[in-house]
């Protein structure tokens, strides 16, 4: 499954959309590079499509995603009348195209770096597409893009646009959700449960056997799949949020140093002092005095 992987903010955000009922022997129009996102949604019939060397045949609840930098054309006339919705879209923010979906490229440490980066810097996060796909409730779908064309006679209107892009990024999350109804792999399964443990126990003396008979895996397995996953052993994702927890306590509370630690799981204030100037480059201490006032 070819996967499109947006980074998001920014959102997505809609241009142009309409409804088109081709005739027996209409072709899709053949255009390159045309620099935007063109969203296929058939309701009746079929479109026979081809973007670069793949071809696909997108029947009544289906949808396709044609790439705004690669060659699209039709590779064969409707054989029946076919309609469908066709929506331009574009983002400001990066995009990638893979094979199959992943929690993180390989080497990328981007998770790593979210739970270690300034509280108040905006996290970006990737939402994945399918480029083709099911659609799980194609009448919700066919329900989301009416309303979203119907509005393109008052698109003039401020409230009007917003209400668009509101009703876009729905297409987007049931778009999104068609591919995620096939669950997520074994490693990431496992790397996920392993994580939700960690933050909801972090105040805990944690080992890991512990970890490994919480969710039922081995902790060698473990800690290969969180590797993979967010780029990092499962102690070292734990002492990460940790961290960011005590940055937490330090800017919103007056709480003393001392007792931050034993807030976020340190027993000893000096090992706490000591973990926090390694993964933040400054003391408890000089953090909170960065952001106080006078």
């Amino acid at each position: 499954m070819t996967i499109i992987h947006l980074t998001i903010p920014p959102l997505p955000h809609y241009i142009i959309g309409g409804y088109t009922v081709a005739p027996t022997g209409r072709k899709h129009p053949s255009r390159r590079n045309i620099g935007v996102f063109d969203l296929l949604v058939v309701t009746r019939g079929c479109l026979y499509m081809g973007e670069e060397e793949q071809h696909y045949e997108i029947r009544a609840g289906h949808a396709l995603i044609l790439r705004p930098d690669a060659h699209h054309y039709a590779t064969l006339a409707c054989q029946e009348q076919t309609a469908y919705y066709w929506i331009h879209f574009q983002t400001t923010g990066a995009w990638s195209v893979s094979d199959q979906s992943v929690t993180e490229e390989p080497g990328d440490s981007s998770k790593v770096r979210a739970l270690t980066s300034n509280i108040y810097t905006t996290q970006t996060f990737k939402k994945q597409l399918p480029q083709f796909a099911k659609l799980l409730q194609p009448s919700k779908m066919d329900n989301l893009l009416r309303q979203l064309v119907q509005l393109n006679m008052n698109d003039h209107i401020p409230s009007v646009k917003w209400k668009q892009q509101l009703a876009f990024q729905e297409v987007i999350e049931h778009l999104s959700a068609s591919m995620e109804a096939q669950g997520p792999s074994p490693s990431a399964l496992c790397a996920e449960q392993a994580a939700s443990y960690l933050r909801e126990h972090y105040r805990d003396h944690i080992t890991a056997q512990e970890l490994g008979e919480s969710i039922n895996f081995h902790p060698v397995y473990i800690a290969r799949c969180m590797q993979k996953e967010f780029g990092c052993a499962p102690f070292d994702y734990l002492m990460r949020f940790r961290i960011e927890r005590a940055k937490l306590l330090l800017l919103q509370t007056d709480l003393p140093i001392a007792r931050i630690g034993e807030e976020v799981g340190f027993n000893h204030a000096a090992y706490f002092t000591s973990c926090f100037a390694k993964y933040e480059s400054i003391s408890p201490r000089k953090y909170r005095q960065r952001f106080s006032h006078g």
